[in-house]
């Protein structure tokens, strides 16, 4: 367990507060609140995966349907004694929350894929029973409505009726002249609930009645006419009457409560679940959020992490402004980390941020990383950050550090996190890195991840020589003396204290003097960090330079690529036009051909097919020639090899079929298309492109000529020009199959295709007539042709 002053130290009670800014209610901002790390790897891997189906559905556009819901908990409690009766205001409460269960439950159960939010939700019921009941006896504000019962509703009608009786008689009385004499105003209006009208105080006698206020001048008495009275009083017998029966609905609603009491708590407690996960997509989705790996090792491994609450305060501040990424790995080769560098250059935010960053992935929330980060399951996370003195033990700054540091040695363990800033400062440098260098000992012993800070240099020189830790610094620019707060592994940083001096004015003099005093160990040890930060900035200049030379070389590949495949692409277009045009002669052949057939009308019909079938081979070499300048395969099974009931694919339907017989004495197959029986030549049989077996449906810019069935073509979205081309050979097809009649479906549009269609129809050999479609057979949208 996590001690509450680490979470404290970490700024996560803020974070929390944050998230439960997105709550519906008040119960799920509590639970948010109280959020903290799990001890186990499945409560965590829980919460991971319904977070990713939440957001799952927002990213496809059905986000969860959450709205504002009451905490009910106190009404629960209130109703639970037999005969308490909640109140009109409290009942309607419960009509947001069962809207709620029930839309969640109903969007959950409809989309698949979600098997964790499917568990979460099996019990939300909605109670649609009780909802009607509440639907017909309330109002959202808590108003008893007249439908909630017959008897409340026929009550209501007699008090309106009453009522206007009453205003009527009133109205009638303050226009009587002897009376409206004696009036303050001519209003009427209620007082204690009954019926008055206003009378000067000194006439007050003057009109029998009852006097029931005065107003506050005391010029005004508010009398009630004598002649009023009676129906007044059957006002109050009906008012009562209404008033038990509103009692009595509220009672029987109260009871239908209580009886649910516990699952309507059940179903509050997965309503609060569902929006505390809601929260937590709402901010996973707001900082572009990852799901990291949670392992039962011992290693951490942040990669291009960032602070949230400083990411936040950023994203106020405007987009150019952006927290500077934190990566680095501790556990694997090295458990102790210790990072230097300049001051307020970031070696706290990164102690922070590692820290917060776990404590969120601990949680079960996406975390402000890459995905590829990993987190341990650790037991607790130790902190010693900041240097406040306790004032009221009276201890120093430094006295405060080391009791803090005493009570970390004594809990850590391999499954412990410290992180502690400005290691062995607040007393003597020698004595503090003394003491601090056996500190990260003891705890590297005990086998627990660290992470301290420091400035001090005896420290950087311990864990370079010391084995399992590692030195780490925060960039620094030389130049312009400015932080650059990126986490460098693996060398020692400078404080810079001498140079940042200098740039805030402090005099030459002094700095010439305190360079003088430093020891020539410590300068020579500075010189020698100095030295490698250069070599390494040069190893890194060339590495990019050559990074950058091999983007150039794939980019130029690519591009010769592109070239090629647009030379191949281009060439085989041509052959395809070449073709085509063939395709098109062809065609225009056989239109002078078929005025040539109405000279053989009259022949007998044996010589007519055999001119056509002419025709059609005709057409099909050529077709032929264009599907492998088109790169698609020719060629198709052996008769010898189909069976009854394989699936094949027939090239002139454009279409799969199922064979029915196979007739090896005329090279034939029967086929089932569409519905339909037909008889093709083997040669119509194709393969898929690529495959060596029966092939299926080709994608539509490869079909030659039907589209649905032998006796229909569909040329929606085809152009005038490559309509027409198609009917020609559909014609012909029809008429050797002995179609009586066919369907051209051109569909309505802006009638262009339409007129094209039936002006080609008109005068061609191969049709009898053609009428556009009955309302049942697609009515404008297609036209029928009666063939010869």
């Amino acid at each position: 367990m996590i001690s509450e002053n680490s979470l404290e130290l970490l700024e996560y009670p803020r974070l929390l507060s944050i998230i439960a800014e997105q709550a519906h209610c008040p119960a799920t901002q509590e639970a948010v609140l109280a959020i903290r790390p799990y001890g186990n790897l499945s409560d965590i891997l829980q919460r991971q995966r319904l977070v990713e189906e939440i957001r799952k559905l927002t990213a496809e556009g059905a986000p969860l349907p959450l709205f504002s819901f009451s905490d009910l908990k106190p009404f629960l409690e209130k109703v639970r004694p037999l005969g308490a009766v909640l109140d009109p205001l409290e009942l309607s409460a419960f009509m947001p929350l069962l809207q709620l269960s029930s839309a969640v439950s109903g969007q959950i159960r409809e989309i698949e894929d979600l098997p964790y939010l499917k568990i979460l939700t099996r019990n939300l019921r909605g109670f649609p029973e009780l909802m009607n009941f509440l639907e017909r006896a309330l109002d959202q504000e808590g108003n008893v409505l007249d439908q909630a019962s017959p008897l409340l509703a026929e009550l209501r009608r007699e008090i309106r009726q009453l009522e206007a009786q009453i205003r009527r008689k009133l109205e009638e009385i303050v226009r009587e002249p002897r009376v409206s004499q004696f009036l303050q105003d001519d209003f009427i209006t209620q007082r204690s609930g009954r019926w008055v009208i206003p009378v000067r105080m000194d006439s007050k006698t003057q009109i029998p009645g009852v006097v029931h206020d005065v107003s506050r001048t005391g010029e005004t008495a508010f009398v009630e006419p004598l002649n009023i009275i009676n129906l007044a009083n059957q006002l109050e017998n009906l008012m009562a009457e209404e008033k038990a029966e509103v009692i009595r609905i509220l009672r029987e609603l109260s009871t239908m409560v209580r009886q649910r009491a516990d699952d309507l708590e059940n179903e509050q407690a997965i309503l609060v679940q569902l929006d505390l996960l809601s929260c937590l997509t709402h901010l996973a989705d707001r900082m572009r959020m990852e799901t990291p790996e949670i392992h039962e090792g011992n290693g951490i491994r942040l990669i291009e992490a960032r602070h949230p609450l400083l990411a936040l305060s950023f994203e106020k501040k405007g987009p150019r402004k952006e927290v500077v990424p934190l990566t680095l790995e501790l556990g694997t080769e090295s458990s102790v980390m210790v990072i230097t560098g300049v001051n307020a250059g970031g070696k706290t935010i990164s102690l922070k941020t590692t820290g917060l960053v776990l404590l969120m992935a601990l949680s079960g929330m996406p975390v402000p990383a890459d995905s590829s980060s990993k987190f341990p399951l650790l037991d607790d996370l130790l902190a010693d950050i900041g240097d406040e003195q306790s004032i009221e033990n009276r201890l120093s700054t430094f006295s405060a550090h080391i009791q803090r540091i005493t009570g970390i040695i004594h809990q850590a363990n391999e499954k412990t996190l410290i992180l502690m800033d400005e290691l062995g400062t607040s007393t003597d440098p020698v004595e503090g890195a003394a003491i601090a260098c056996a500190v990260l000992k003891e705890l590297q012993d005990k086998g627990a991840l660290v992470m301290a800070t420091t400035h001090l240099t005896e420290i950087k020189g311990f864990v370079h020589r010391s084995e399992g830790m590692v030195n780490a610094s925060m960039e620094f620019d030389q130049k312009t003396l400015t932080p650059l707060y990126r986490l460098r592994m693996g060398e020692p940083g400078q404080s810079h204290a001498l140079e940042i001096a200098r740039q805030y004015g402090l005099p030459e003099t002094i700095l010439e003097t305190a360079h003088k005093l430093l020891s020539g160990r410590k300068e020579g040890f500075e010189q020698l960090v100095a030295d490698l930060n250069l070599k390494r900035r040069e190893y890194e200049t060339g590495l990019e330079e050559l990074k950058r030379l091999q983007d150039h070389l794939a980019e130029e590949n690519r591009k010769i690529e592109g070239i090629l495949t647009e030379t191949e692409r281009k060439q085989k277009e041509i052959l395809a036009r070449a073709y085509q045009e063939a395709v098109e002669i062809a065609a225009q052949t056989k239109r002078q051909m078929n005025l040539f057939l109405e000279d053989l009308k009259k022949a007998d019909k044996t010589n007519r097919r055999l001119a056509l079938q002419k025709l059609r081979e005709e057409e099909e070499t050529l077709t032929r020639k264009l599907r492998e300048a088109r790169g698609l395969k020719e060629g198709g099974p052996a008769i010898e090899s189909l069976r009854e009931g394989d699936r094949v694919f027939i090239r002139s339907l454009d279409s799969d079929a199922e064979v029915m017989a196979v007739l090896l004495r005329q090279n034939r197959i029967k086929v089932r298309a569409e519905g339909r029986e037909i008889e093709v030549p083997i040669s119509d049989v194709g393969y898929q492109e690529g495959k060596s077996g029966p092939r299926i449906q080709s994608s539509s810019s490869t079909r030659d000529f039907h589209s649905l069935a032998p006796s229909r073509i569909n040329l929606i979205g085809q152009r005038v020009d490559d309509a027409l081309s198609l009917i020609e050979p559909f014609l012909n097809h029809a008429s050797l199959d002995g179609l009586p009649e066919v369907t051209i479906v051109h569909g309505i549009g802006t009638g262009i295709l339409a007129r094209a269609v039936r002006d080609f129809l008109k005068g061609h050999p191969l049709v009898k007539g053609f009428r556009k479609g009955d309302r049942f057979e697609g009515g404008e949208g297609v036209t029928l042709a009666r063939l010869e």
